[in-house]
């Protein structure tokens, strides 16, 4: 555990926070996005490769200009067919233009894999060789990926057997990370190991972005054990774990219910120095309220706010300590924690909070407590439908009607 705290330690420095300031240029692109993908979805088809040929459209473009986030924003605008015209025009540009660069080629199948258009995809491929130009392994990577995406798996070993025969384009580290990658989100951790142990024996070294494919297919399938090894290999090896792999050991403590493991992992995490993210709290506070250890939430929450984590953190672990208490009935420990919190400047942003709260109130007779609970929120949390139609049910059912007269007169409608 030491060693791997020292690697922690070290990796910390790759999770510096970025800033999430938008440029004038990033607003101006996702302006140009917008306007081109809303005259897109308002033209009918017949009109789709004019515009894109047109010099309106060449005005729009800039150097940052995403097509999958164009083709993907289509796709899921119910316009498939507008995004597969995307794609064909991009081809016949490709085509009138005697393009004999191959990175052009392999961007556009695996756009094709984007939007799952294989038959578009093996066009792509098969232009390719009309116009004489030769297929290298990072095409037939693309088609790999896009296979998978398409869900066509029988196809991605034909492509396999295909390079491991060729001469030019031998299978390389990516095409065996393709597969490892496929399989990993299948959770299929037996197949991705044996795609590992493939890597390995024709010669390719593991980088970090390996062993996170490795241990996110057998956290998926809930091969535990073999996760562990797998980490343990990465870290003996020298390589630093980065936040999804955190995350991905983290889920499988808490799958396993492992409070003791979970505490240590956390402990060394945050030791390191390391800013943990929302889904990791969101799993460690949901063990917690789950094995109904509302003081190791408290412990949580002191040593979260000792290392400078973000607000929106502390928020989730605020939270988990008011919904456990409120789940517990314990009504002076909910006020305690709902002041805490408002006084840390930390708002309620979810109705689920707010509501267990309030049932506890209701479970408990405590309504006047409950009239200077709702006091509390005002100016701060906004009542939704769900909220107000439990207090009126609520209400009701305690014979206090006249309450919600009250509440319109303070501000809750």
């Amino acid at each position: 555990m030491a060693f791997v705290c020292r690697v922690l330690s070290a990796a910390k420095r790759s999770l510096k926070p970025k800033s999430l300031a938008i440029s004038s240029s990033s607003q101006r692109w996702l302006s140009n996005q917008t306007s081109l993908l809303q005259r897109l979805v308002e033209e009918p088809n017949s009109r789709i490769k004019s515009i894109l040929g047109s010099e309106e459209f060449s005005a729009l473009q800039s150097s940052d200009f995403s097509w999958e986030t164009l083709l993907t924003s289509l796709a899921s605008s119910s316009s498939p067919d507008k995004s597969r015209l995307v794609l064909e025009w991009k081809l016949e540009n490709l085509l009138e233009e005697n393009e004999k660069d191959h990175d052009r080629y392999s961007e556009l199948i695996s756009l094709c894999g984007k939007i799952q258009n294989l038959p578009l995809a093996m066009q792509v491929f098969t232009s390719m060789g009309a116009n004489g130009i030769k297929p290298t392994s990072a095409i037939f990577n693309s088609l790999v990926h896009a296979c998978f995406s398409s869900g066509n798996v029988l196809t991605t070993f034909s492509l396999f057997e295909i390079m491991e025969s060729s001469e030019g384009f031998k299978p390389n580290s990516d095409t065996y990370d393709a597969f490892m990658s496929a399989f990993s989100k299948l959770g299929k951790a037996d197949s991705v190991q044996a795609w590992y142990s493939a890597k390995k024996a024709a010669g390719f070294s593991s980088d970090v972005q390996t062993y996170q494919t490795l241990i996110s297919g057998c956290i998926k399938s809930n091969n535990f054990k073999l996760a562990d090894w797998f980490y343990e290999e990465m870290v003996l090896s020298g390589l630093m774990p980065n936040l999804p792999i955190l995350e991905n050991m983290l889920e499988g403590l808490c799958k396993r219910r492992s409070f003791d493991q979970v505490k240590e992992f956390m402990k060394i995490v945050l030791d390191a120095g390391w800013k943990i993210n929302e889904k990791m709290a969101e799993m460690v506070v949901g063990l917690y309220i789950e094995l109904r250890m509302v003081e190791k939430l408290e412990e949580l929450l002191v040593d979260l706010m000792e290392t400078n984590q973000v607000s929106e953190v502390l928020l989730l672990v605020h939270c988990g300590i008011i919904r456990l208490n409120a789940m517990l009935d314990r009504l002076d420990d909910v006020e305690y924690s709902v002041g805490r919190m408002l006084k840390q400047g930390v708002s309620f942003k979810h109705h689920d909070v707010v509501e267990k709260v309030i049932c506890s109130y209701f479970r408990c007779s405590a309504h006047d407590r409950l009239e200077l609970f709702l006091e509390r929120l005002k100016g701060s949390y906004e009542l939704t439908k769900s909220t107000y139609d439990l207090l009126i049910a609520g209400y009701r059912r305690a014979g206090l009607s006249d309450r919600l007269n009250d509440m319109k007169c303070v501000g809750f409608s």
